[in-house]
């Protein structure tokens, strides 16, 4: 690996575009290659395999860009992919999960407090969140939810609405979410409905916090980068976005929130499987 490689970084569409942004916030100087399975999403309703084969063809095509670092900003392959994509980049790539750090992120602040969780069916049912955090032995106590409705409600552009408010306070009002004092948005997509999740709880004088995956990721690979001194302090070179079926709702999103025109590329890395 050298410090000046890119940073790979993969999504089944829009929702890992909150990492991008969260790595180039804290990393202003890193060039980042961004793939959206559009062709895929979302991965939340695949099954384990299908989401393991997906990913490790993504990350194939990462390499092949000379990525120093995979990540996967995704929490449905995180769960489903996560070794199976490290063993298979082996020591040609750092491989990063959006998993892991928020894990250690609760390690270090929130001993003894109820946690709950909100994600995909694949997240959730998976349980990876609930073993880690059992395995911390803190005294939390943990509820999950799946919350399915929300990742195509985010990729069809509905949020800030009275549809998005109904459908976020449906869920959050499950009694299985009563009483915590943390939210972890177990879901890349999340973050873009993150100021209305909170608004759900200051309507109701409750004080939850919000965390975020996108940066806690963001920070932890930082930190990976200075301590093995792979920081690019050379030239910058371009941010590539790619996806692997075009969408006007991705290429609106990027816009959105990169503030500038992004040039899409269409990678048709599943057409030769066809």
């Amino acid at each position: 690996m050298k410090s000046n490689q890119p940073i790979g970084i993969f999504d089944s569409g829009i929702g890992g575009l909150t990492v991008a942004r969260a790595v180039k916030k804290v990393l202003p100087n890193e060039s980042i290659i961004y793939f959206g399975d559009t062709a895929h999403l979302p991965y939340g309703d695949k099954s384990t395999a299908a989401i393991q084969a997906y990913s490790v063809r993504i990350a194939e095509m990462l390499l092949k860009e000379k990525c120093k670092v995979i990540l996967i900003a995704c929490n449905s392959a995180s769960s489903a992919a996560y070794e199976l994509v490290t063993e298979y980049v082996g020591k040609k790539a750092r491989v990063f999960d959006v998993i892991n750090p928020t894990v250690d992120f609760i390690r270090e602040n929130h001993r003894d407090d109820k946690i709950g969780l909100i994600g995909t069916k694949q997240t959730i049912s998976a349980g990876v969140y609930a073993r880690k955090i059992e395995q911390l032995k803190q005294n939390i106590d943990f509820a999950s939810l799946a919350t399915p409705l929300l990742v195509p409600m985010i990729e069809e552009g509905i949020h800030d609405d009275i549809i998005s408010t109904n459908v976020i306070s449906k869920y959050l009002n499950d009694p299985l979410l009563n009483g915590i004092k943390s939210l972890i948005l177990g879901c890349t997509h999340y973050p873009i409905i993150k100021n209305e999740i909170g608004q759900h709880y200051a309507d109701l004088n409750e004080e939850v916090e919000i965390i975020d995956s996108a940066e806690t990721v963001a920070n932890a690979l930082k930190s990976f980068l200075e301590y093995n001194q792979l920081i690019n302090k050379g030239s910058l070179e371009s941010d590539r976005f790619m996806v692997s079926d075009f969408t006007p709702s991705f290429e609106h999103t990027t816009k959105t929130f990169f503030g500038k025109e992004v040039h899409l590329e269409r990678v048709p890395i599943w057409d030769e499987l066809h």
